[in-house]
């Protein structure tokens, strides 16, 4: 081999090392990232759920974390004022750490302003001129429910979120199809339809984000149908909250997602008082 095929060898070797450095070091910085993503999402997930007499609350949530993809789904169930339930699901456009920060953001704008209002309509338009202050890019989908467990009235508005399920201890179950409105964080000055619904005794609500229902094996429409079908048998067997939540990720399971998975499950076992 003569000195300069060597010199030109020794030359590849020192470029090649130096290409494998920064590659290892663009990892590091893009698991670093996924991981503090991962802590924001931990962190802004509620530890509780509120309690009510008659009623269970039941959640799961699997975060993407796909390759080096970490989305922004959340859920949170929260105690008002009046001893009504505040409940929401929504998933924020985008997978990396600015959508786990604009995640957390729009939770804590919807708390905080459920002080001011808890009508779900208002409170939906209210965090969407409110998102739209911030100046961001970002966009999300939500939908707010609010409990209460005198009655079991449930009133729901949607931002452009996946439908919930809803099931009755006699066998009937089907998706809700409350109107809506497009997401938050898009247009100013937005209206929220409520729709009202009742949880009889036996009754479930299921609220999800599309992750659960949408991936690369199953079409949004007929991963709907498997948890509608879930619902069903679970209400009419009385099956726990926590049993029917659990069986609702092995749907997430399923779809081949690449996206977070989050259920949030209302359970109601105990009497009513008749308006």
């Amino acid at each position: 081999m003569s000195l300069a095929r060597a010199e030109h060898g020794d030359e590849l070797l020192a470029r090649l090392g130096s290409l494998t450095a920064q590659a290892r070091e663009l990892a590091e910085l893009q698991r670093s990232q996924v991981e503090l993503a991962l802590a924001l999402q931990r962190g802004m997930l509620p530890r509780d759920m509120p309690k009510a007499k008659g009623f269970h609350l039941a959640v799961r949530y699997v975060p993407a974390c796909h390759g080096l993809n970490v989305g922004g789904d959340w859920y949170d169930a929260f105690a008002m004022p009046d001893g009504r339930i505040g409940l929401s699901i929504g998933d924020v456009q985008g997978h990396n750490i600015e959508a786990a920060a604009f995640m957390g953001q729009v939770r804590v704008g919807l708390r905080a302003l459920a002080s001011v209002t808890s009508e779900p309509g208002e409170l939906l338009s209210r965090t969407n001129d409110l998102l739209l202050t911030l100046g961001t890019d970002l966009f999300a989908t939500c939908t707010f429910i609010r409990l209460d467990p005198a009655t079991g009235v449930l009133e729901s508005a949607r931002a452009g979120h996946i439908p919930h399920i809803w099931a009755t201890a006699d066998g009937k179950s089907g998706i809700a199809e409350d109107e809506g409105g497009p997401p938050l964080g898009i247009q100013v000055g937005t209206h929220y339809p409520v729709t009202r619904y009742r949880l009889t005794t036996g009754g479930v609500f299921v609220m999800l984000t599309d992750g659960v229902v949408e991936g690369p094996s199953l079409s949004v429409e007929d991963g709907l149908q498997q948890v509608v079908r879930l619902a069903g048998i679970a209400a009419v067997a009385g099956m726990e909250p926590d049993a029917l939540a659990e069986g609702v990720m092995k749907v997430a399971a399923s779809v081949g997602h690449e996206d977070d998975a989050a259920v949030l499950v209302v359970g109601h076992d105990g009497p009513i008082v008749e308006p």
